[in-house]
């Protein structure tokens, strides 16, 4: 795969595809590649660019200065785009990476012609449910030996944590994979810097902002993002408030809608972009 230096760190990233830009931002712990079968439906008629997030994936730093905000993000991200000379586009992010989309979008509205965000949702902080959250997350860091790889099971738990359905057992082992080879200080920083209250808060105020189209996923089984926070993000959009209904949920559907249901979820892409005013380029 192409790798491009962005801000001093070598970022891994996927262009293929003809026709209105889509870029996709991948979660926590996660990489590109969970976009992979999201791609192949809509690559026909869509330019789809995917890539690592620095820390994450084949994206990783080498100094030990760098910053793993939500803000570094959009910059990595900006330039990606400045370097790949893509002018306008949407961005469908996943979860930490719905996040991120929001503030590109509330930072860049010129090049950000609208966002969906699948499993993303906020501006509800409970202080107990989120301590335990961190501290899960920091265990999940820490404790992280590199023999898991070899167990057999290991894909098989993780093809199944997470989600309504089990997935298939390739994609319980690029979890895995992913887990162990995230960067410790990105982990870290990620989890920290995005589950603060003010952070938390911040949300519903960055939507509030946005002119652009906003479109949230929620999956009806979904333990680690509820449809009751994924509503109430989507209620501070002012689309949200003239009485457009701008959130899908999905029966039957966990954390990752677009493995669960890549095929139900293409065809809401292709609903929402093409229905939308602004057209997505390519710079000429």
């Amino acid at each position: 795969m192409p790798v491009v230096t962005i801000r001093n760190v070598p970022h891994t990233y996927q262009l293929v595809g003809k026709g209105k830009v889509l870029v996709f931002i991948h979660g926590w712990l996660l990489s590109h590649h969970y976009w992979q079968p999201l791609i192949d439906l809509l690559q026909s008629d869509y330019t789809c660019l995917s890539y690592d997030l620095r820390g994450f994936g084949a994206s990783q730093p080498t100094a030990k200065n760098d910053e793993f905000t939500l803000e570094s993000y959009v910059q990595d991200l900006v330039e990606l785009l400045t370097h790949l000379g893509i002018s306008t586009c949407w961005l469908v992010g996943h979860s930490l990476g719905g996040s991120v989309a929001l503030l590109t979008a509330a930072q860049y509205p010129d090049r950000v012609a609208g966002v969906i965000g699948v499993n993303v949702g906020g501006g509800i902080y409970l202080q107990q449910a989120f301590d335990r959250f961190r501290r899960i997350g920091m265990q999940l860091v820490r404790l992280r030996p590199r023999w898991l790889q070899f167990v057999p099971l290991g894909g098989w738990f993780f093809a199944r944590n997470g989600v309504a359905r089990p997935l298939a057992v390739k994609w319980g082992r690029q979890r895995l994979k992913d887990w162990l080879n995230a960067c410790p200080r990105a982990a870290t920083g990620t989890l920290l810097t995005s589950t603060t209250e003010a952070a938390v808060h911040r949300l519903p105020q960055i939507v509030s902002t946005l002119s652009q189209p906003l479109y949230l996923v929620g999956g009806q089984q979904d333990e680690i993002m509820p449809c009751l926070y994924v509503r109430h993000l989507a209620s501070f959009h002012p689309r949200f408030r003239a009485g457009e209904d701008i959130v899908w949920e999905l029966p039957n559907c966990g954390h990752f809608a677009m493995l669960e249901y890549p095929e139900l979820l293409a065809q809401r892409v292709r609903l929402w972009v093409n229905q939308a005013t602004v057209t997505p380029s390519m710079a000429s």
